[in-house]
Parts: C-alpha cells; structure tokens; sequence
C-alpha cells in the first residue's frame, strides 16, 4: 500500500499547530504497520537547511493555468520517512510563517502557493507522474491541500483515490473567482457540487466535495461539525457525506512527550513513581516566581490565547479562582486583549499568578509535569494535544465537553475510570465549579493519586490512530473507482444555486486564508 500525504506543514521543521505534529508523527507509525508513506511538503528555507542533500527526482510541468513549473526534491526524515519536497523558491523561500507575511497578513498569492502543492500531489496520483513511485491513496490535510482531491476529480484518465483529513473547519481557504483560472480548474468546477461556495472558491470546499473518504481528528468532532451549530456553514454537505465521514483521534509522540526520559524535567518519574512529580512543581515555581504554598494546587494552561479556547471565561474567574485558594500559570499567546488581561492578573497577584506570553516549548513541557491540574476549556476543540500530554504526565486536565476533550478525558465521578474534570455549558459558572471540584479532589491525596495513574495508563500513541487509517486506506482502494463523482443531485440540500448556502457566513471574516494556529 502505498500513501502520499499531502501537507503543507511538518514537525519539527515547520509547525503553527496539530497539523504540523500529525505530518511529522504519523507517517512513521504508519510505516511501521508496513504501509509505504511519503511525504510531500513545500521547500520553505527551514526544510532546505535541514536537508542540504536533497536531489531532484522530478520537474512536473504543463500544471494548467497560472502554475509554474517546480521541482520536486526527496530527502529522508531521521525516522526514515521520505520525504518529497516542493521547491519553487519563488512561492516558498519566504521566512517566517508558512501562511502570513512580515505584518501578518495573509501573502496575497496564497491561492497559487497552496494550489500549487496540491496540484503536484495531484499529479503524482495521475496517470502523468514522470516518478517510478504511485500512491494508492493522496491524503490530503486541511485547507492548503484540499484542492487535490478537486484536481484528482476533473484530471482525465485513472486516479488514485484521495483522503481528505479535517484538522479544523474553521479555516475554508476561500479566494475570488478569478483564482479559478488561475489554478486550472475547468468551468464545470464553478458550481454547487465544485468547489464554489458564497461566490468564493473554497479549497476546503473541495476537499469535502471531491475526496472518496473525508476524516476528522476525532469521533466526537465528526459529529459535531454535521450539525448547524458547529458546522461552519458546511453542515449540509457533511451531512450529505456522513457516509464518507469518521473521525480518528489523534495520536501524540510518546517518546518526545515521556516523564520518564524528558530532557526537561529535573526529574523524570512514571506511574510509580510520583512523588518525583513534586520536584518538578518545585522548580517550576522557582522558575517563574511563584511562592512555594504547599496547601494549594497549581494549575496551568499552554494554549493560544483566544475565546475559541475559552480563555476569556478562566480570565473572567481567575481572582475567584486563586481565592479557593490556588496558583495559576499561563503559557501563550493570541488575542491582544487576553495577552493584557492575563499579564494585569499577574501583576496583581504576583506570588500567585505566572504568565508569559509567547511561546517555549522546553518550558511547556515542565509546565506539563509541574502543574498539579490543567485547564482546558475550548468552545470547541477538533482533537486537543494538550489533555493528552497532561494525561500522560499525571496532570489531571479540567476539559469541557467537546470534540476530542470529550474523547479523552473521562469525568472523576467515574471512579474506575476517571482521569479528569468535564465541564458542559461555555460559562463562567460551569467553569469555575468544575474547577472547584478538581482542588477540592486535590486535597484528597488517595483520590488524586487514582486519577493520575488512570489517566497515565491511557495509550495515547499514534499506534491506535495508524491501524484505524490503515484500515482506511484498504477500504477506499479496494473500492471500484467512480468517474461520476461530484454529478450526484444536491438539491435536497436547500443550497440555493446563487448563493450555494443559506447559513449568514458574515462571520467568517472573508477572505481568510490563513489556517488556525492551534495549540501544542
């Protein structure tokens, strides 16, 4: 079997979010399984210094439209994971983040930039690839590669079959009109079962449209984002596609993510041996100033800084929070109004409260095994890493009930199996009494002690992920291939044909390329 994944970001070379870990986790642990994956990942200058070596196999050319031609250059991943890289300096020897430019905007060619990689992957899957190598299957990943499962459905002759994996809806990589001649795409794409959507063309769109099997990143999202009120303005499509959809959980790297063996920590420790945790909550608040209060908990959060996040609700509570008592420390960074909130909270209760704003990865890590509880309390969440590093490192995580938190994290009330705190309604008060609950079952050091050996028992590896996708892959090439995919009827879907949807979209911020930056 063999498996391109299309992705425009990569760990640890390039990342803004989950995206970028998944890329760089998950080819491995399919591989492992013996399926022979490779990457395709844009050229940016971090990917050509880490791989100095890497030589041309392929100058894929006559793209359509405004595409120039490329050259793909192969390299090798330290896991051993090919790795196939798309160098066209003009579109991607830019620095800084794969998406914005210097002033944080979106670069105004992002349409040709992200068209172009998923043409080549494309293309790679087409009857045209000049390579000795084919994929059974094109898995693409969010927005940026959406379009290939577009390109795969409109190219003539025989295609591989292509995947589509939502990280996160929210992000619809919507451009004018014009783009569509820009990238190619014939006419026949300019309509309600393409890639047209509000009168924008979406790659997002497309994805969804035209991929013979669509994934999110856990079981609970895929529902969720079939209904209305989560679906981004996509539900009725999804809802059309329920039978191509499932969702598969997130995996994380356990051996980059182990207090056992993490270079970070003065000192590592595992299910047996938590006490050794308490060395670490020490230094942690030495490091950031914190006093050294034995009678209360400290609890963390490392998260982007945003209401999607539901850090406006903690900031709102916040000094009831430390009156319980407890400490707080807060890693991120995002809304310019939270960043201010959270670092006036700071100065006000200095002892009590740590923030720093931005981003540390070795200081997320002893925040991970310091913290005594974590606090996670998104309006809604696609997967969530961060309740599994904390599960991982006996840092019981106060979650609300939603996406792939609510896949993860299993209410204390359960006894046998509880490994943390669940929450409902997005408010204030469901909050903070959720959070009442974890100090007070902190003060109960039986109690405690079960929940974070509950919760550092759960298999939170890629393994599980990998077998499921595998299973995937089989199905969907196993599956007699359609030539009329996209011509099906979609008028019981209540899409007007000018408007191709009937939910208000003024909310999205149109136009708006550039992809979340989730947490980590």
């Amino acid at each position: 079997m063999n498996v391109l994944f299309a992705t425009s970001e990569i760990a640890p070379w390039v990342k803004t979010g989950g995206l970028g870990d998944v890329a760089g986790a998950l080819p491995a642990a399919l591989r492992a399984l013996g399926l022979d994956v490779r990457v395709l990942v844009p050229a940016y200058p971090a990917m050509l210094r880490n791989f100095p070596g890497a030589i041309e196999v392929a100058r894929p050319h006559w793209l359509g439209g405004l595409l120039p031609t490329p050259t793909l250059r192969q390299a090798v991943a330290p896991d051993g994971t090919p790795l196939l890289l798309l160098d066209y300096p003009p579109y991607f020897n830019r620095p800084g983040n794969p998406y914005l430019g210097p002033e944080g905007r979106d670069w105004l060619d992002n349409h040709l930039r992200f068209g172009l990689l998923s043409r080549v992957a494309a293309w790679l899957g087409s009857e045209a690839s000049t390579l000795d190598w084919q994929p059974d299957i094109v898995h693409c990943h969010d927005w940026q590669t959406g379009l290939a499962a577009a390109y795969l459905r409109y190219l003539p002759g025989q295609r591989t079959k292509s995947l589509f994996t939502v990280h996160n809806l929210a992000f619809k990589g919507l451009f004018d009109h014009a783009s569509l001649f820009e990238l190619g795409l014939p006419d026949a794409a300019w309509s309600m079962d393409g890639v047209e959507y509000y009168g924008y063309l979406s790659f997002l769109k497309a994805g969804l449209q035209h991929a013979d099997a669509i994934t999110t990143v856990s079981p609970a999202y895929a529902r969720e984002i079939q209904t209305d009120a989560e679906g981004m303005g996509m539900a009725d499509l999804l809802r059309h596609r329920a039978g191509q959809l499932s969702g598969i959980l997130n995996g994380i790297d356990t051996a980059v993510w182990n207090p056992a063996t993490d270079p970070h920590l003065v000192r590592g420790y595992n299910a047996r041996q938590l006490p050794a945790k308490a060395a670490n909550k020490a230094e942690l608040r030495a490091q950031l100033g914190l006093e050294p209060c034995h009678d209360r908990p400290l609890l963390a959060v490392v998260s982007r800084l945003t209401e999607q996040k539901g850090l406006d609700l903690l900031l709102e509570i916040a000094p009831q929070l430390l009156e319980l008592p407890a400490q707080l420390v807060v890693l991120g960074s995002g809304s310019h109004e939270l960043e201010q909130g959270f670092v006036a909270l700071a100065k006000k209760h200095k002892g009590q409260c740590a923030v720093r704003i931005g981003f540390d990865e070795a200081l997320a890590h002893r925040i991970e095994a310091g913290a005594d509880i974590f606090v996670m309390p998104s309006r809604f969440e696609p997967c969530g890493l961060n309740q599994l590093y904390s599960l991982r490192y006996g840092t019981p995580p106060v979650v609300r009930a939603t996406g792939g938190l609510a896949d993860t994290v299993i209410d204390a009330a359960d006894e046998s199996h509880g490994n943390g705190f669940v929450f409902g309604p997005a408010t204030t008060g469901a909050l903070l009494q959720a959070l009442q609950r974890a100090t007070t079952a902190w003060h109960n050091p039986p109690r405690w002690r079960r929940l974070q050996t509950q919760g550092m028992a759960r298999d939170s590896s890629w393994a599980a992920a990998a077998r499921q996708y595998a299973d995937l892959y089989r199905r969907l090439s196993a599956r007699i291939p359609s030539s009329a995919r996209g011509h099906e009827d979609k008028s019981h879907l209540g899409i007007p044909s000018s408007a191709r949807g009937h939910e208000d979209i003024s909310h999205l911020g149109i136009p708006s390329s550039a992809r979340g930056h989730e947490d980590i």
